[in-house]
């Protein structure tokens, strides 16, 4: 690593990791809102992703991407650089939306298929029996597919959360204080994921143990990109690899708040609530931005 980088980071590494990790830990929290809540709040769940995906929105493009081009047009000139940060950007669009892909629609959490009346299962007996089989081989079938349908979104809320963990981990080493708005929105949009895997899980098996301790490490994926990431990139980590991270790190937060945050808020609240969440983000993060300055 290039050692004016490894003196500028090494003090920020602890704050780096621990937000990216309150922001995994999220999962977990979503988890247990599915299992003690008694009834969802569809419309504060809609602004909460709204708000998410605005703020990293607004982040990416007025703040990630600018430090990307600083990065790279001083170790490659302003025209080179440029290039290099629009392919780190969409780079970072293609690595996640491969990551969508290789994952099954069924389980994967950009695809969410639980009403709001699914956030409280309210007995285990709730499940469709199949026609034509007995109460009891139905039951049981049916909650064999509940709890494969659990561990099947785990697996893909912990791929899809590598890259999450290593962007918000790559944004606290340039800059702590941007990287607290990104960590909060990211652990909001990672509260629906952990009530994705812990409805199935509990409906399966009547454990708010297993449902919730599933959830919780279905987040810890996050941190462990993170430092995955990093170990792997360190050694090479010169000026211009770090710009082109982040420029892919931008693309990731734009595919996740357009791909995810935007649609699962407008299924649940409506247009109009997510685009009053959208803006608010913004509006927020434009704020704070403009009063740290």
């Amino acid at each position: 690593m290039d050692s004016a980088l490894l003196s500028e980071f090494s003090g920020t590494m602890g704050v780096a990791f621990t937000l990216t990790l309150l922001a995994g830990l999220a999962t977990g929290v979503g988890g247990l809102i599915a299992l003690i809540a008694s009834r969802s709040n569809a419309k504060f769940l809609a602004v909460s992703l709204g708000f998410s995906a605005g703020v990293m929105l607004y982040v990416s493009f007025l703040e990630i991407m600018p430090k990307a081009l600083e990065f790279l047009a001083t170790d490659l000139g302003q025209r080179p650089g440029a290039w290099a940060m629009v392919a780190g950007f969409f780079g970072g669009i293609a690595l996640i939306a491969v990551i969508d892909r290789l994952v099954s629609a069924s389980a994967n959490p950009h695809e969410f298929t639980y009403d709001a009346a699914d956030i409280h299962p309210e007995t285990r007996q709730a499940v469709q029996t199949q026609p034509g089989a007995t109460t009891t081989t139905s039951t049981s079938t049916a909650e064999r597919a509940l709890l494969r349908m659990g561990l099947m979104t785990a697996l893909a809320i912990a791929i899809h959360n590598f890259p999450e963990g290593f962007a918000t981990f790559m944004t606290a080493l340039a800059d702590p204080t941007l990287a607290v708005p990104i960590a909060i929105a990211i652990a909001l949009h990672n509260i629906p994921e952990g009530i994705a895997v812990a409805v199935p899980v509990y409906q399966a098996t009547g454990s708010r143990t297993k449902a919730a301790g599933l959830a919780f490490l279905s987040g810890l994926a996050e941190p462990v990109g993170a430092l995955l990431g990093f170990a792997i990139l360190a050694p090479f980590l010169t000026g211009t690899l770090f710009g082109v991270v982040f420029a892919a790190v931008a693309g990731i937060m734009v595919f996740i708040s357009l791909d995810k945050l935007l649609p699962t808020a407008e299924k649940y609240g409506g247009h109009h609530l997510c685009i009053y969440g959208l803006v608010a983000g913004m509006l927020v993060m434009a704020l704070s931005l403009v009063l740290m300055l």
